[in-house]
């Protein structure tokens, strides 16, 4: 029944001329999903400042579990519209509420005082809107320093680093540093993902701007950080600088975007992983493999997915590594990361859902080339994946719940 209340809402939404891939998406029906009863205890790992260490086994999977033998299991529920969760190398997990909050889970337990609450400066009256990434700096242990990405109270995008106080527990509002500030000229299409690289670089997606079919043509202009990922050197210059390989000499280092709701690193290749929210037909899933130089082109606008949108376009364009399609059962993918963690099954396979209905696909890279198949059909709105130091994946909902992804 949900479903059709879902197709039908997004049938009329399209007859009205409205955009309705949207993450992280419409507020869902209330019975979507709820919990009378205490999560299962799951054992978060203790972790120590810095990279995790590296996995024993291959780099790549060549087949895809059995998802039967696993289950996404809840790890804390109650959360205020979650849509991001980071790790800082501590054990800790940090959780973005929408709202402008980050919320800590520590030992299995959401603590009760937020960790930094900015909601005073972020504007989240807009779907799309609000406190939409995270990213500790790789450093962390040692300088305290983390980095957001907001919209403010006139919905335009702002980058900013913070800093922790003496209390691991509290960072210090008042420590804001504004990298960026963005005009958003439409409330939707925010983007919102930070991301440290392998190369130490902070990369951030942000959408086209919004409205519907990046009615200004942002996407394809290299002038504009708009339906970009962008790369920032945020530690030999104060507040960042541009690096030198960046290949328009300005922060931009790939483009063609419409809404990159999520991108990630692999921890054991640095491969890059990007969601990319499409417009009316197809969801796709974009990668760049480790060492690619600058430059790389999408497609967006001139292509949705592998397949036409406005058509032409300049030669070179990349194509998406996956797709799927709204008559498959989506409507707003939500990226994830390469699983790394201890269960030796799923290690290489990338994971990743679909707001709306709740499916969880894998993607691996085989001797065939690209496969991928459809694993969970879960009853929850993904808004966002997370991973912790030791490589273990956790979902994120939009109905307020963390769930983490375990043997049965």
């Amino acid at each position: 029944m949900k479903r059709f209340i879902l197709l039908l809402v997004m049938f009329i939404a399209a007859c009205n001329g409205q955009d309705t891939l949207t993450p992280p998406g419409s507020t869902p029906p209330v019975d979507s999903v709820t919990s009378t009863s205490a999560p299962p205890t799951i054992p978060l790992h203790t972790e120590t400042p810095g990279p995790a260490p590296a996995t024993e086994t291959p780099a790549g999977a060549t087949t895809f579990p059995d998802p039967n033998a696993y289950a996404w299991q809840p790890l804390v529920t109650g959360l205020q519209r979650p849509v991001d969760l980071q790790a800082d190398g501590s054990g800790r997990l940090f959780v973005i509420e929408k709202v402008g909050r980050i919320r800590i889970i520590e030992n299995n337990q959401l603590l009760g005082a937020p960790f930094l609450d900015i909601s005073d400066r972020v504007g989240s009256d807009s779907n799309e809107q609000g406190l939409l990434g995270l990213a500790f700096h790789p450093q962390y242990g040692g300088n305290g320093r983390f980095f957001v990405n907001y919209t403010d109270t006139s919905g335009n995008t702002v980058i900013a680093r913070f800093q922790v106080t003496s209390d691991p527990n509290a960072a210090d509002p008042a420590s804001e540093v504004k990298l960026l500030d963005v005009d958003q000229p439409f409330p939707n299409h925010n983007g919102g993902v930070l991301a440290f690289g392998p190369d130490g670089y902070l990369y951030a997606g942000l959408g086209d701007g919004g409205s519907a079919g990046d009615p200004m043509g942002n996407a394809q202009k290299t002038g504009t950080l708009l339906g970009k990922i962008l790369r920032l050197d945020v530690d030999s210059a104060e507040p960042y600088a541009v690096p030198a390989d960046n290949p328009f000499g300005n922060e931009i280092w790939a483009y063609g975007l419409r809404n990159p709701w999520r991108l990630s690193f692999d921890k054991s290749t640095g491969d890059l992983y990007i969601g990319d929210v499409g417009q009316g037909q197809w969801e796709e899933i974009d990668f760049l493999a480790a060492g690619s130089p600058g430059g790389a082109n999408f497609g967006w606008d001139h292509r949705e997915g592998a397949h036409d949108f406005e058509g032409g376009g300049p030669a070179g364009m990349i194509d998406p590594v996956a797709e799927y399609s709204h008559p498959e059962g989506g409507c707003s993918v939500t990226g994830g990361y390469v699983y790394r963690g201890s269960l030796p099954e799923w290690n290489g396979v990338y994971l990743y859902g679909d707001y709306c209905t709740g499916m969880i696909w894998g993607l691996i890279r085989t001797d065939n080339g690209w496969q991928t198949q459809l694993l969970f059909d879960l009853d929850v709105t993904i808004t966002s994946f997370g991973q912790d130091g030791f490589g273990e994946l956790y979902l994120v909902s939009d109905n307020g719940d963390i769930l983490r992804l375990s043997q049965q």
